[in-house]
């Protein structure tokens, strides 16, 4: 990515604070800078504020939230960020684990209060890894929604959101950053001044490159992400000599549907579903986590796999807009029992009914399976049987520039680089280096934890220290 030096003729325009990315680490940065009193200017590539937020099902996990005390549950911050370290075999940066976990909280509480966004906390299943039910989203439990109610609250907040506009170089001094450049659809560059940059434009989960790289293990691999994630925010960083961690770290998911390319939530495995190959047969312990399942299901035969679950589940996960979708475009198989269900899903009766006597058997009291995976108080599956047939995918990157608590980017000495702060996925997480210890949510755990940060500091920032602008 390009660096530029200042240009003598100064900037077509400037602004105290700019963000780069309409995700949702970008919208909620743009809102607290706002907020604290900064003029923004938001730059978004596509034609409407997107990322691979509103692919997601837009959960937001937090802890100690009035939407838990209202359910009776019990956490705090503190508990919460245990379940992270220990989901990561303490690898993440325990500052940062600290911030964001307490973060997360008051941020929901903001949005709630300041802007209407209707939260509500999921009470009926628990994600792997999560002490508490503590996934919050908005009422359609739709990455999209939550898009859309942040754009809103973002141009209703005075703050400047651009879209077809597409940044292709950062302009920087030894003074640290200046501003950015942007292109048009047809060409035209604009050159924009800033006091601070927000770096929100995601990881680069869309860069083969960068992939092969970094995770060799997902090369190749569908890539569920925004296309637009090409690494614009690790390369810029790096060519202004940022410090990175984490590069290897993914969130991956073991269960897109296939090949029509919907979400199936995890709820399908975490409520006593399974999984099995072409073969009938389960290969893992799948109630570890839908991030590693991907890697799990990939290296079965064609890379796939079927989840298979009850109608009780199926009455959890339909409270997601994507799983709606996937029944009624016909890709949730029904059958009235295993031998009808192993025919429609064309893999072999025998093993399959084999297979789920040995899961019913582990329910009943055996417990732990030959994977670790312990089966003890799970609810038997019911018949009529449903099947979906889904790959591994790899969602978005966990590693990148590294941050401190304020969200600045520091440089390999542990010194900041001026005015140049990252969220969301331009940051390193708090996941630690492998898919392994992604905990549900952590994506947008950061995005909007962070992103609040980084948009205050930016306009605290930026308000101390007015640079002067070649």
């Amino acid at each position: 990515m390009t660096i530029l030096a200042p240009d003598p003729a100064g900037f077509d325009l400037s602004f105290p604070v700019v963000v780069v990315g309409g995700g949702a680490a970008g919208l909620v940065a743009a809102l607290a800078a706002r907020e604290a009193g900064a003029e923004v200017l938001l730059l978004e590539r596509d034609p409407v504020p997107s990322g691979s937020t509103a692919l997601s099902a837009g959960l937001i996990p937090a802890a100690g939230t009035r939407w838990q005390r209202a359910a009776g549950i019990a956490d705090s911050p503190e508990r919460f960020a245990g379940d992270i370290m220990a989901k990561a075999q303490d690898t993440p940066d325990p500052a940062l684990v600290r911030l964001v976990t307490h973060a997360a909280g008051s941020a929901l509480e903001w949005l709630h209060t300041g802007y209407g966004l209707d939260f509500s906390v999921i009470t009926d299943f628990r994600y792997p890894g999560h002490g508490a039910c503590r996934m919050h989203g908005l009422p359609s439990r739709s990455g999209r929604e939550l898009v859309d109610a942040l754009r809103a609250a973002v141009e209703g907040s005075g703050a400047e959101l651009l879209c077809h506009a597409q940044v292709t170089a950062v302009v920087a001094d030894a003074g640290g950053v200046r501003g950015v450049v942007y292109r048009r659809p047809d060409g035209a560059e604009e050159r924009v001044g800033c006091d601070a940059l927000v770096l929100a434009c995601n990881g680069y989960g869309g860069s083969k490159a960068l992939v092969a790289r970094h995770v060799p293990e997902m090369a190749g691999a569908l890539y569920f992400g925004h296309e637009g994630n090409q690494g614009d925010a690790l390369l810029w960083g790096e060519a202004l000599g940022a410090a990175t961690r984490h590069l290897s770290g993914y969130q991956g998911h073991g269960s897109v549907a296939h090949p029509a390319g919907i979400l199936i939530s995890w709820a399908t495995i975490t409520e006593g579903g399974v999984q099995v190959n072409a073969a009938g047969t389960r290969f893992s312990n799948e109630a570890l986590g839908y991030s590693e399942q991907a890697a799990a299901v990939l290296r079965q035969p064609g890379g796939i796999a079927w989840t298979i679950f009850d109608a009780r589940i199926a009455g959890i996960a339909r409270q997601f807009e994507d799983f709606r979708q996937a029944e009624a475009i016909g890709a949730i198989l029904e059958a009235p029992d295993a031998t009808s269900l192993a025919a429609r899903m064309a893999v072999p009766a025998p093993a399959l009914l084999a297979t789920l006597a040995e899961v019913d058997r582990l329910k009943a009291g055996q417990g732990r399976d030959r994977f670790g995976r312990d089966f003890a108080q799970a609810p038997v599956l019911v018949p009529p049987l449903r099947a979906v047939r889904v790959t591994g995918a790899l969602f978005h990157t966990q590693g990148g520039l590294v941050v401190d608590t304020a969200a600045r980017v520091m440089r390999q000495d542990g010194t900041a680089i001026p005015g140049l702060y990252a969220a969301g996925g331009a940051a390193c997480g708090v996941s630690g280096p492998a898919a392994s210890g992604y905990l549900s949510g952590n994506g947008l755990l950061t995005a909007v934890g962070l992103g609040r940060v980084a948009g205050r500091e930016a306009a605290l920032a930026a308000r101390r220290s007015a640079k002067p602008r070649a």
